[in-house]
């Protein structure tokens, strides 16, 4: 099983060396000086080798301590009614189980898997057990020194700070052999990166019982939490016995990447079952037309086929945020603590809901329809990619993801004028204007933003696989900064009329460089 580990690992390894050259040629200004022979390059293949090293240990530890200080200890320490340790372990006791289901480190079809078990007929459950026995101790490793330091920090006794990464790999270990289980009783593979509608649902209920309950000031008992953990890790042993005892890993693998075949990987079973829903939800109704001419032709057309999946999330977010504006005020009715508590949050953090913004956004989603069902077909005419075209073609677009975006934007704009008023006010009427205003500029932001990156730095091949790293990091730095807003106290006054003014110029240079450099950016890539 060792020697089987070492081949597979050496594989991957060789597969990701070659993925970060392919990255690295993707960066504009370097892609030109490095030609395709770089793939040959023994000193190159060395330095990514390195890389790769310097990743495996990255991923094993500064994933885990994002995890627990951001998502448990921080947001923990908001319920600062309630102890420390008691929100920390309530709080990760249900993300675990979340993780435990989306994340299962066994049916996972990477392109990896099909090249060793399919194409090259390596012993599958032999490779299966050793990567699994594998990320399971990266799992623990990662965990552990995190859970005694933040742990500590949030008064939780030692003992079970050392019990924690034993609980977390338990019902991972538990969630895969019922997994595995499942196929045995049925002949059904599960599919992780597809995973079943009732998915959804149940981790919604996990998230608003694992940040809900104690915003109401209840929490689970540490007791029944340290009685779980026990729980898990005896189940985890006896997973762990069941999971070596299987013996059907290469039926099961054949039948999960049934769909490799040929070369194709997973993205490809994603895009199809994307395609597949969309044509459930896009109007296949032929009497949709239009009246106007050109691209504001082209843009009606999409825009009413569309209109579902463009505007059904945009509802769904202006409706909550309706209720949750009414039941604030609601609350001002009983709790008069939580009236004061309002009106001084209003005050200084604003800059918040930059986070909130980016996160309801549909500027993403509706970049990625205009690729997948208009734009990878029109960018083969040369047409299509004439600077003048492209940025009346930008700003026609522009006009209308701003408009899907503005209805939840207006809704949370003006419910917190609403809340500022009835929580008590304040004797300067500019926050009441400023408030709604700088919610709206930080939708027309984002807006500008998703189009802008589109055009500029256009991921998708024709499969709709993103295969721009710059795009990545550019949305990756793009979440980091909105994630540090959440920790900004500013003047609501000062940071909305900062917010606007920004808004305003950035629209301008995002119509500049548009116009001055989509002609060779925006492209179908390879």
């Amino acid at each position: 099983m060792f020697k089987t580990f070492c081949l597979s690992f050496s594989f991957k390894n060789t597969y990701r060396v070659n993925s970060i050259i392919y990255s690295i040629k993707q960066i504009p200004l370097v892609k030109k000086l490095l030609p395709n022979s770089l793939y040959q390059n023994r000193g190159l293949k060395v330095l990514a080798n390195v890389l790769s090293a310097i990743w495996e240990i990255i991923s094993m530890f500064l994933g885990k301590f994002l995890y627990l200080y951001l998502m448990v200890a921080e947001i923990g320490a908001l319920y600062d009614k309630i102890p420390k340790e008691r929100v920390f372990l309530h709080i990760l006791f249900f993300l675990t189980l979340i993780g435990a289901c989306m994340n299962t480190y066994m049916f996972n079809p990477t392109n990896d898997k099909y090249y060793i078990m399919i194409l090259m007929r390596m012993d599958a459950k032999a490779y299966t057990l050793s990567n699994y026995i594998y990320s399971i101790l990266k799992v623990f490793l990662g965990f552990l020194p995190f859970t005694i330091f933040i742990g500590l920090r949030n008064n939780v006794p030692l003992w079970i700070c050392l019990l924690l990464p034993f609980f977390i790999v338990g019902t991972k270990v538990i969630t895969a052999w019922l997994l595995l289980y499942r196929y045995e009783r049925t002949g059904e593979c599960t599919n992780e990166n597809l995973p079943p509608k009732v998915t959804w649902p149940f981790v919604g209920v996990l998230l608003a019982i694992a940040y809900g309950l104690p915003y109401v000031g209840f929490t689970i008992s540490i007791p029944v939490i340290v009685a779980f953990i026990f729980l898990m890790m005896g189940l985890g042993i006896y997973g762990f016995l069941r999971i070596f005892s299987f013996q059907s890993y290469r039926e099961m693998y054949q039948l999960l990447l049934a769909g490799k075949k040929d070369g194709m990987d997973y993205h490809k079973a994603v895009k199809q079952a994307t395609e597949n829903q969309s044509r459930k939800i896009i109007s296949q109704d032929s009497k949709i037309t239009s009246r106007k001419k050109g691209f504001e032709y082209l843009n009606e057309l999409f825009i009413k086929r569309h209109r579902k999946i463009l505007w059904k999330s945009a509802n769904r977010v202006s409706v909550i945020s309706l209720l949750l504006v009414i039941g604030l005020l609601f609350s001002f009715q009983l709790n008069k603590d939580i009236v004061t508590a309002t009106n001084h949050l209003l005050m200084v953090f604003l800059p918040y809901f930059v986070f909130i913004m980016y996160s309801i956004n549909r500027g993403s989603i509706f970049t990625r329809f205009l690729f997948m069902n208009c734009d990878h077909s029109m960018l083969t005419y040369s047409f299509y990619k004439k600077p003048n075209l492209i940025l009346k073609l930008f700003q026609i677009r522009l006009r209308e993801i701003i408009k899907i975006n503005l209805l939840p934007a207006a809704v949370i704009g003006g419910g917190l004028s609403v809340i500022l008023y009835f929580s008590g006010g304040t004797d300067n009427p500019l926050y009441y204007v400023i408030l709604p205003l700088s919610i709206i500029a930080m939708s027309i932001f984002f807006s500008v933003h998703n189009l802008t990156c589109y055009y500029l730095l256009q991921p998708y091949n024709v499969d709709t696989e993103i295969k721009s790293s710059t795009y990545t990091i550019v949305s990756w730095a793009t979440y980091a900064i909105c994630f540090a807003f959440m920790r900004i106290q500013m003047n609501t006054l000062f940071f909305g009329i900062l917010m606007i003014s920004f808004c305003f110029i950035y629209c301008i240079v995002a119509c500049i460089l548009v116009y001055q450099f989509a002609h060779k950016t925006f492209k179908i890539r390879y």
